[in-house]
């Protein structure tokens, strides 16, 4: 599992999963919220998968030129904004026009 994370699964999972996805979550909050195109997910997580490897190289002495790391954590990265844009797109389409559309789930819409 090292070898396929460029590091410790700890340090991985501090950084990549508690900082960097709470640092995902709200930039995909900031991106619905600024009603920015759904494309700007892929560059925001591309960055901070990025600045992730950077930290584990720089703080726990992991590989900073893993690509699967990288790739890895770009990938938990997107969905995490992915989650985080489509959830608050709805909310923000059910409150801003409430006689078009309903909730249809937590990441939906629909006409009424």
């Amino acid at each position: 599992m090292t070898a396929l994370l460029g590091g410790e699964i700890g340090s991985f999972f501090t950084i990549t999963v508690v900082f960097f996805g709470g640092a995902a979550f709200l930039t995909g909050q900031t991106l619905a919220q600024s009603w920015r195109p759904g494309w700007q997910i892929l560059p925001a997580a591309l960055l901070l998968a990025a600045a992730d490897r950077f930290l584990l190289y720089a703080l726990f002495a992991s590989e900073l030129t893993s690509l699967s790391g990288f790739l890895i954590a770009a990938a938990l990265l997107c969905l995490i904004l992915l989650a985080a844009y489509y959830l608050i797109r709805a909310r923000k389409m059910v409150q801003q026009y409430p006689w078009l559309y309903e909730r249809h789930g937590p990441f939906g819409w629909r006409e009424k």
